[in-house]
């Protein structure tokens, strides 16, 4: 296997791109504008390296073993770009930067092996598990590294090569972590390419790729499943959620209204797998609404490296006007701001936490990924009432039930139509789960041995067996 490398990025004059900070709403920096027809040398590069990479499983451990001691000593490089590109709390990029290279030590020592098998014949049969070749992964700007590492820790680990683009977004804290694995890893093994579109579209479509890898909404999802589909590239897709949570009769509200509070508001909001709509039995719906609206106001928000903050701005322009837009929508429409409702009267990208109540359940702050710092909270009166509301959707990410009794919280989780269910908490993942969305939430399976398997496909051989 080659000697890992430091590979230099391209240099041509003017070919960058503006990168803004949330937290101002200020350019402070700039990114590589790659074309899309430099993606043929990139990708050939990224073939030609799988060869050597494939060849060797222990020494794929070793590197990526050595790559997770990289990432975690280049932390402090590392977390305050993220904040300064991301607009998170400086606590939360480093759990992120902790968590990539968590990602790779799971998947550097969970090498396929041979599985012998038998049907009667006189043969001797055997499953070999092969790589794919170059894979291609396209990761959005919520969780820049960790999703990154999502897709790049088990295709590496598989044997296959990986040519990633991150949002132009956040392309800062992606490029430099590239630049940390490169310490570690051969070269051209895993590449970072950065750029405004078409380059993730001439990615996802390029002849030489074999496996595309996608986290975001679903319209795009579309699109990069069109693109792959012409060279029948395999594609694995993380799309949008709209993940409802449902409170039971028996909820103690004032100890779960935290732990509801943080799972819709985590990262603003900006997460897949938040809660985004809450039930509320009729009875419990004030407290609920109160508790709820209580923590709201209390939120410290601010910049993210200031360590006091809690909730940082919405990362870029697009998306504020999304949530701006979702939340007049419904406050015109008869809805009620419990908290917040507005953008906040300073520079960058600051919405106010907003627990909306009274809203109607056909807005599209309660039918659509708001993907922002607001949570509408809507009553019910039987439970099949609820189920079938949070049923009713396109989306079919995550779900949880809170409740005291946890055999009929169960029960009912087991009645969502989604990939996760929690109980009683919610976008809680190990490493070695499934993940998986039903419905328009995804294609492919993410995470665990699932997500090694994923970037593999099966060869077999059968042999005679001896006189």
């Amino acid at each position: 296997m080659p000697t890992p490398q430091r590979r230099q990025s391209p240099t041509t004059p003017g070919e960058r791109f503006t990168v803004l900070d949330p937290a101002t709403g200020e350019a402070f920096d700039e990114a590589f504008d790659q074309q899309p027809d430099e993606l043929d040398a990139v990708v050939g590069r990224a073939h030609d390296a799988w060869h050597g990479w494939r060849a060797d499983p222990a020494a794929r451990t070793t590197a990526l073993l050595a790559a997770a001691d990289a990432v975690d000593a280049a932390g402090t490089d590392l977390a305050p770009l993220l904040t300064r590109e991301q607009g998170k709390p400086l606590a939360e990029s480093y759990a992120e930067v902790a968590r990539t290279a968590a990602r790779l030590r799971y998947f550097a020592e969970m090498a396929p092996r041979r599985q012998p098998f038998t049907d009667g014949r006189p043969v001797r049969s055997e499953i070999r598990w092969r790589p794919l070749g170059p894979v291609a992964a396209l990761v959005p700007w919520n969780f820049p590294l960790q999703l990154a590492s999502a897709k790049f820790a088990p295709a590496l680990a598989a044997g296959n090569t990986m040519v990633l683009k991150p949002s132009p977004f956040t392309p800062l804290a992606t490029r430099l972590l590239g630049s940390v694995l490169s310490t570690a890893l051969p070269e051209d093994v895993l590449t970072i390419v950065t750029g405004r579109e078409p380059l993730g579209a001439r990615l996802a479509s390029h002849p030489g790729v074999r496996h595309v890898t996608f986290t975001g909404s679903i319209p795009t999802g579309r699109a990069v499943a069109q693109g792959a589909a012409a060279t029948l590239a395999r594609v694995t897709l993380e799309l949008g959620g709209n993940d409802a949570a449902i409170l039971l009769d028996d909820a103690d509200v004032e100890r779960i209204a935290d732990r509801l509070f943080w799972a819709a508001f985590r990262n603003c909001g900006q997460v897949c797998m938040a809660v985004k709509r809450v039930y509320a039995p009729a009875r419990l719906y004030s407290h609920v609404v109160e508790a709820l609206g209580q923590r709201a106001k209390a939120a410290v928000v601010g910049a993210g490296l200031d360590p006091a903050t809690e909730l940082g701005p919405v990362n870029n322009a697009p998306q504020l006007a999304r949530v701006e837009h979702y939340t007049a929508r419904a406050l015109a429409d008869g809805a009620r701001a419990v908290a917040g409702g507005h953008r906040l009267d300073r520079p960058g990208y600051f919405f106010a936490p907003t627990i909306l109540a009274d809203v109607p359940a056909d807005s599209p702050v309660v039918t659509e990924e708001q993907f922002g710092p607001v949570l509408p909270v809507l009553p019910y009166g039987n439970l099949d009432e609820a189920v079938e509301a949070a049923n009713d959707t396109g989306f079919g990410l995550g779900g949880s039930v809170w409740g005291t009794d946890l055999d009929r919280a169960e029960e009912v989780a087991d009645r969502l139509e989604c990939g996760t269910a929690w109980i009683n908490h919610h976008a809680e993942l190990s490493l070695a789960q499934p993940f998986a969305g039903s419905k328009e939430s995804g294609v492919g399976v993410a995470g665990g041995p699932w997500g090694l398997f994923g970037n593999l496909r099966p060869f077999v051989v059968h042999r005679p067996q001896e006189a």
